[in-house]
């Protein structure tokens, strides 16, 4: 395969599953800020989510306040912040329009679709129902390019690009939630394990749709250990750091298979798993949450970087 096509595949997928978490981040932000307003939440939940999505410099640059209007225009639509949903569904899709003979035409149906109809919608002044149907569509059509890719793909490596793409982002997107859980989210007045920690963990659970995974994992009720423990060492669990790990060394070695020869992102992806492999919650926790996850997102960022050598456009 040409770089240039291997590049287009992958970014396609990452900026799908960017936009995914885009979405995700404004239902958690709509959930706790519907909390009353004597649990004094709502605000940090609008912060949380400029940082979950890395973008706060940028923020700041483009808007004087924090409050629900403009985090949701910053996350959904604003055309100057290259992450943002609008820009996430435009960006891939003039990656796969670039490479639709590697695509599947279902695969082009939904991407394709998907712009058109956002190009085409009003976006000005949605209400939280609007913005909510807005979300759920945005989760839609990520799903649905996923399952087309699933189910129409030849497995070969256009498919082992497209999922490195999804499962790079989707690691990095996991490490930031938790981290932003544990750092910004609950007051300083707020007691840790009281309503409201509750509540915001039981929200990032729903965020990436892991709540009913969680209770069927270990049938207790909400403790944050327990949950940092199914989305970073659980294997089972798809969004989780050692999945996504797993999907990258499978895939890298499937390339590998494919053209006889291996380089730096299997031994960067294989270190990383097996440091996950080898970490359990106690020593998590001893190292340090934030920690143990800002050092994952720098061993993720170095793989991103090292795809883009071995096998991307320079």
């Amino acid at each position: 395969m040409l770089s240039r096509t291997a590049d287009n595949i992958y970014w396609s997928a990452r900026y799908l599953e960017r936009a995914d978490f885009q979405a995700r981040i404004l239902d958690a932000c709509t959930r706790l800020t519907s909390l009353p307003a004597s649990y004094a939440g709502a605000s940090n939940a609008w912060e949380g989510a400029i940082a979950s999505t890395g973008g706060a410099n940028l923020f700041r640059s483009l808007y004087d306040r924090v409050d629900e209007w403009t985090v949701r225009d910053f996350i959904a639509f604003n055309p100057g912040n290259p992450s943002s949903i609008s820009n996430c569904l435009m960006i891939a899709r003039n990656n796969a329009r670039a490479v639709r003979t590697a695509l599947t035409s279902e695969m082009w149906e939904v991407i394709n679709d998907a712009w058109l109809e956002l190009k085409g919608s009003t976006r000005q002044d949605m209400d939280r129902d609007e913005i909510a149907r807005f979300i759920a569509w945005v989760k839609g059509v990520t799903q649905m390019f996923e399952g087309a890719a699933h189910r129409t793909m030849l497995r070969n490596d256009a498919y082992y690009f497209t999922r490195i793409g999804g499962a790079i982002e989707r690691a990095d997107n996991t490490a930031r939630i938790l981290d932003v859980k544990y750092h910004l989210l609950l007051p300083v007045n707020e007691t840790v394990g009281g309503g409201l920690d509750y509540f915001q963990w039981t929200t990032i659970l729903r965020e990436v749709s892991a709540l009913t995974a969680y209770h069927w994992v270990y049938r207790e009720s909400v403790k944050p250990w327990l949950i940092a423990d199914l989305l970073i060492l659980n294997r089972q669990m798809p969004r989780s750091l050692a999945s996504c790990y797993e999907a990258l060394v499978r895939h890298f070695d499937l390339i590998a298979e494919t053209y006889g020869q291996q380089g730096e992102c299997q031994r960067l992806a294989g270190a990383t798993l097996t440091h996950l492999r080898a970490s359990c919650m106690e020593s998590v926790f001893q190292e340090g949450l934030h920690e143990f996850v800002t050092g994952f997102i720098g061993r993720n960022h170095a793989l991103g970087d090292g795809i883009a050598r071995q096998y991307l456009l320079s």
